[in-house]
């Protein structure tokens, strides 16, 4: 995501604050909040509040703490009035509900990471974006290799045939680097997966080309280690050919941090935003009068 849509979406978080000052809290209203998270329709928008306070219950975190719900009065379109239930909810509240959406929309995306920081600067904002966009190329590149390890399992490759499979693209990917060649040129330890401390980029590179190798795999029902090394390194001559025309190569790119350290680090800061969240008042706040088509 890039810093002007960041910019773009956080204003329009930013707008929707509301604050007790006897409390000292911020607080979003729900029915405020659900368009900005991607929502159009309140029932859907209602459960995942429901699966959200189930996580927070389940967090051993009391619940009415993080959400109250209210009654808001809306303005029809006739002139009349009627009354809608609504939600107060915390930081940590609208947290647990990004958590609960779609990491695919870039406003669930943002959210998870606005909601997780006390501070509401941009640049900590997109940096946290950028650490889970890593961390979930990661998971990808994981379950893709996982998928290629079956397929070639069922296929006759035993482990040890995989991993000459992978080092094959690897070295492929690298311009003649294999997976061990790369490990020494990052200084990364032995026994640590290369794909811990590669960028985004790489990682989302080597998912590409995986995932190219099993749609083939299957579709064309290859056999044996040497027809599926042969399809691996295809597909990462061929990725490595398209980021070659974007004048970038995979293997001049500097390592990453430790991807397992930025995971400690996002498990650290969800420890802490409950507390840091506050508590909603006791006694419920007003929402007002808002229009309603």
């Amino acid at each position: 995501m890039d810093k002007k849509r960041v910019g773009q979406i956080k204003e329009q978080f930013d707008l929707v604050i509301h604050s007790d000052e006897t409390a000292k809290v911020e607080f979003w209203y729900a029915r405020e909040l659900m368009p900005l998270l991607g929502y159009e329709r309140w029932e859907n928008f209602d459960k995942a509040i429901s699966r959200a306070m189930e996580s927070c219950e389940t967090s051993g975190i009391e619940v009415s703490d993080h959400f109250r719900e209210v009654t808001k009065m809306v303005l029809l379109g006739s002139g009349a009035h009627r009354s809608v239930k609504d939600y107060m909810l915390t930081r940590y509240a609208c947290y647990l509900i990004a958590q609960n959406g779609d990491p695919k929309k870039e406003e669930i995306a943002f959210a998870q990471s606005y909601f997780a920081l006390q501070t509401r600067k941009q640049e900590l904002i997109e940096e946290r974006i950028a650490l889970i966009e890593r961390t979930e190329a990661r998971g990808r590149l994981r379950e893709s290799e996982k998928r290629l390890s079956q397929n070639i399992y069922e296929r006759g490759v035993d482990d040890v045939g995989f991993g000459r499979i992978r080092s094959k693209g690897d070295q492929a990917l690298f311009g003649g680097h294999t997976t061990m060649g790369m490990i020494a040129r990052l200084g990364v330890k032995d026994n640590r997966p290369l794909a811990d401390f590669l960028p985004t980029l790489t990682i989302a590179a080597k998912n590409l080309a995986t995932e190219m190798t099993n749609y083939n795999v299957e579709e064309k029902d290859l056999q044996g280690e040497r027809a599926i090394t042969g399809e691996h390194v295809q597909n990462n001559l061929s990725v490595r050919e398209m980021l070659g025309q974007r004048g970038i190569k995979p293997e001049e790119l500097p390592p990453s941090e430790d991807i397992k350290k930025l995971e400690r680090r996002v498990k650290s800061q969800e420890k802490k935003m409950a507390a840091q969240a506050g508590r909603l008042p006791e006694s419920k706040v007003d929402g007002g009068v808002n229009d309603c088509e």
